[in-house]
């Protein structure tokens, strides 16, 4: 089920997303949930990132290692 949420855009950027959805033959809507989907995506991943990074019992592998371990 599908939820319309109301949003405000400043007028450069709403004629960026018009021409966009014009070159792509999509709706508005098409890219809008496309972009957020891909926000929060990459929200995730630099999320782990920083996780990860402050996780004192993670073990640091040095490059070295690494190239050894994939045989490289």
């Amino acid at each position: 089920m599908n939820t319309a949420i109301s949003v405000r855009l400043p007028k450069n950027l709403a004629g960026q997303l018009d021409s966009i959805a014009k070159e792509t033959e999509r709706p508005r809507s098409f890219i809008i949930q496309k972009a957020l989907e891909s926000y929060i995506e990459a929200f995730a991943d630099f999320q782990i990132a920083l996780d990860r990074l402050h996780d004192t019992g993670d073990e640091v592998v040095s490059a070295q290692e690494m190239r050894e371990s994939l045989g490289i």
